[in-house]
């Protein structure tokens, strides 16, 4: 507990700002990234006119379509949520001081009954800590010049009636995301209230989900019912269109098969959107081997009483019966890096589920169709991190590329064990926290359903996306911790994090607009959120004396020893976070206004605009692409012993054939050798980034350690061979400067560069360590085998000194050494202080410069 006191765990020594020389380091490479970040992050020119403008004329798109006096039998369709409904924006005047809504309630449970189809005021829970957060997020609404000018230019949905309020707060600003009051939102937590008026009063203690269908039934999809008033006049492909009304088979709860009631159901074709992509389709819907475990259909009958889709989700995407279980943590790297999306354009329409299952799991017990591990590991109830990723779309409506780069999207959620109510057997919910810019398909910021973002007919992405979600099983973070009394909650910590940054999205921080820029985006505020949580647990625990003296009691406890591993944990998601040690201005900022207690909301700070923005973008350049940001975290929480759970959806419907699923890639990743498959420019940016990461106390300690043993074995090694012997130069102060400073750039630098940089995989890259071994291998044979030809070449002053044993014994010695370093440290300083150090000794001290230059004398310059 010593270490504790004094903060040993939790003080941010290992980053403290040293931003002189992580900037004269970096500045280089950032003046040339500049032009090709800003590039990548370039707004595309949107629609005139928005997507959710173009679909929403569509009946079936509008909330009016589906009267709540129609119900569906309850005993093949079952309601969504205890607490549904449509939100509705009240007028300025009956606004008030307070955030707060109106509710048109279209579901609540058996005792509310008799609110169904009433509008009632939906309002924050009276609890301090609700209202602070709350408090945190409101602010006045004014739209600047430069938002103005675009919403007239361009099909971005920006909050217009929003605009001119003052105090907007989270509810209303979900409310007022869209021109009209078509916010479907289930409640997960709801008490009815009395107001002082006495009308009753909806509370809420966390921010509602958006949502789709009020109800939802299981079923096989089996035809087709051809009739011509049910084709549509427009749909992807040739002609004819398929009928959009198809006789279904419900799942029997007796028998657990789909053995049940025939119905017939309504799958709408959705409209074309401003680009002429069809967000969804049922064309040869009834073949996709997507439904091989049957569809969940979301909707609500129409006013003749026909039950119309809204949302579809296939069943076996949530099941907790993996099609591939791997337990070999150098294979869960390898998929993780190349084989998640592998041949993405091949697998158009189908579905895998993977299972990186931890390190102690029995092989035997991964051959069962539902692991018997899994259902230990996965039981109701459990919560698990997830990362959600989606590519691009090829094909006839493809987007391309920047710069041989797919971006993609990147966000945060968490999926819950839940028990589904046909078959009784465990599976998956998934709700995203949804860090979203404003856009023109009309997503809200937010948090938001599987249903609802991916799997809704008019604006998910199930259909028209690749999709990679990764569940992230730890008990560090899934967890909570109880220290005598005193929980936390890292989980929920995060969330509220994510809470706070999303609700600043959909109003722009007051702006109106939240924009994409290279600093400012998905991935990255999304990883703000997880940055401040750390930051907030570690000062919980540590300004909190009743957590000390617990601690300090309880040393060998439970909950020690895992809140341990997640200090752990933290610092090397800090360090991934923030792999310059340059901690952003603005995140570093929101942290410190996040850290008070009282209701007064905080001054949060957004990343600056122009070149600034850049330059703050690469203090934390891991998280800028999406992919990147997934799969190394990913990586990382294996290495942290996690189970990783891949849900990989690939245009997953009915059939489109306009369209392709285009993977997610890192940086220039489509630029490949001609003949391979191989990114090199990616593999150069990644390698020359990484590398630029100054130490920290303990990498120094790493390398005096190696510095310390190549002096132990190389000094004795050179002088038993008579090929070291002390004879230093006699110069000048000045011109031992100016050699030593000679000696850093050629040949330390430029060698260190080019041996390890280039050559080896960055040592937290995806890949295995043995693996790591073999390059290792080949790059210190280049190394060698480098210095007699550069002296029968470039350097003549090196011949015959290169060619003898001595010194080639000596050059691997040095490049064991810096391999070893890079290999604990990552970085391109360390080696290169390793390297300057040997050569100048040798040079100045041992004899080198008369090895070298036989026929000068010392006192002479040099």
């Amino acid at each position: 507990m010593g270490g504790l006191r004094d903060m040993g765990h939790f003080k941010l020594a290992d980053f403290r700002m040293r931003k002189g020389l992580r900037w004269l380091m970096g500045l280089g490479l950032s003046v040339a990234m500049t032009v090709t970040i800003g590039l990548l992050f370039a707004h595309p020119l949107a629609a005139w006119e928005s997507h959710y403008a173009v679909t929403g004329r569509a009946p079936f798109n509008q909330p009016e379509f589906y009267p709540l006096g129609q119900t569906p039998p309850r005993d093949r369709y079952r309601p969504t949520a205890n607490w549904m409904g449509r939100l509705i924006l009240p007028s300025v005047q009956a606004q008030g001081e307070t955030d707060w809504v109106w509710m048109e309630v279209h579901l609540a449970p058996d005792a509310a009954q008799d609110l169904i189809g009433k509008r009632v005021r939906l309002e924050w829970s009276q609890s301090p800590d609700v209202q602070q957060d709350v408090a945190a997020v409101t602010q006045d609404v004014k739209f600047t010049p430069e938002v103005e000018a675009s919403r007239r230019k361009t099909g971005n949905l920006y909050p217009v009636r929003l605009n001119g309020r003052s105090r907007v707060g989270p509810l209303q600003a979900i409310a007022g995301a869209r021109p009209k009051d078509d916010v479907i939102v289930r409640l997960p937590d709801a008490t009815v209230v009395q107001s002082t008026e006495g009308k009753p009063t909806l509370q809420i203690a966390t921010e509602p989900l958006l949502d789709s269908g009020r109800y939802v039934a299981l079923v096989q999809i089996l035809n087709p019912i051809a009739k011509p008033q049910w084709i549509p006049k427009a749909c992807p492909g040739s002609k004819p269109c398929s009928s959009e009304l198809f006789q279904v088979q419900h799942y029997n709860p007796a028998t657990g098969q789909f053995d049940g009631v025939q119905d017939t159901v309504r799958i709408p074709q959705q409209p074309a959107d401003g680009f002429g992509v069809f967000a969804s389709t049922s064309r040869e819907l009834e073949r996709s081997p997507a439904g091989k475990a049957g569809w969940y259909l979301y909707g609500a009958p129409d006013k003749s009483g026909l039950f119309t889709v809204q949302a579809i989700q296939p069943r076996s995407l949530m099941q907790l019966n993996p099609e591939q279980v791997i337990l070999d943590p150098g294979k869960g790297l390898n998929y993780i890096d190349y084989n998640n999306w592998q041949d993405t354009e091949q697998r158009k329409g189908t579905i895998q589920t993977t299972w990186i299952a931890p390190k102690q799991l029995p092989a035997q017990t991964a051959i069962a169709p539902v692991p018997e591990a899994a259902k230990e590991l996965f039981q109701i109830g459990t919560r698990a991190l997830v990362m959600h990723l989606f590519g691009g779309r090829g094909g006839k409506h493809g987007e391309g590329s920047a710069l041989g780069t797919v971006t993609g999207h990147f966000a945060y959620g968490v999926a819950e064990v839940v028990t589904d109510p046909f078959t009784g057997e465990p599976q998956f919910e998934v709700n995203y926290q949804q860090v979203y810019a404003t856009n023109i398909e009309g997503v809200i910021a937010g948090t938001n359903t599987w249903v609802n973002y991916m799997g809704d007919q008019q604006r998910g992405w199930l259909g028209t996306r690749p999709v990679s979600d990764v569940i992230v099983k730890l008990d560090e973070i899934g967890q909570d911790y109880d220290f005598g009394g005193i929980k936390l909650s890292p989980l929920d910590e995060f969330l509220r994090q994510l809470h706070i940054i999303m609700a600043r999205y959909r109003i722009g921080d007051g702006t109106g607009a939240a924009n994409v820029t290279a600093a400012t985006s998905c991935v990255q505020d999304s990883n703000q959120a997880l940055f401040l949580t750390i930051q907030r647990i570690r000062e919980t625990v540590a300004s909190s004396p009743a957590i000390q003296q617990w601690w300090s009691a309880h040393p060998n406890d439970p909950t020690i020893q895992r809140f341990e591993r997640l200090i752990a944990l933290g610092n090397d998601l800090e360090r991934q976070l923030t792999p310059l040690g340059i901690v952003r201005g603005d995140w570093k900022s929101n942290a410190e206004a996040l850290s008070g207690t009282g209701i007064q909301a905080p001054e949060f700070v957004r990343a600056p605009d122009g070149a600034e923005n850049i330059l703050t973008a690469l203090t934390s350049w891991r998280t800028i692409l999406p992919r990147q940001a997934q799969d190394e975290l990913s990586i990382l929480f294996l290495r942290h012993g996690a189970s990783l759970w891949f849900l990989r959806t690939n245009q997953v419907g009915g059939n489109d054939p306009d369209i392709v699923p285009i993977a997610p890639t890192e940086a220039f990743a489509r630029w490949t050798l001609p003949g391979t498959n191989i990114p090199v420019g990616s593999i150069v940016f990644t390698r020359i980034l990484g590398a630029i990461d100054l130490p920290s106390a303990g990498d120094w300690w790493v390398t005096g350690w190696v510095a310390l043993f190549y002096s132990a074995i190389a000094l004795p090694v050179g002088f038993l061979q008579n090929f070291l012997q002390f004879k230093p130069l006699r110069l000048p102060a000045h011109r031992y400067l100016l050699l030593a400073l000679r000696l850093f750039f050629v040949p330390a630098l430029v060698e260190e560069f080019v041996f390890r940089v280039l050559l080896l995989p960055y040592p937290r890259a995806g890949i295995t360590g043995q693996m790591w071994v073999l390059w290792a291998i080949v790059s210190l044979i280049i190394f060698i085998a480098y210095h007699p030809l550069n002296a029968k070449t470039f350097y003549p002053p090196g011949n015959p000194t290169f060619l003898t044993v001595p010194f080639l014994t000596l050059t691997g010695l040095l490049g064991i050494a810096c391999t070893i370093a890079y290999f604990l440290t990552g970085s391109l300083l360390t080696i290169t202080l390793i390297h300057w150090m040997a050569v100048f000794i040798w040079l100045a001290l041992l004899g080198g410069m008369e090895r070298l230059h036989p026929q000068a004398r010392q006192e002479t310059s040099i």
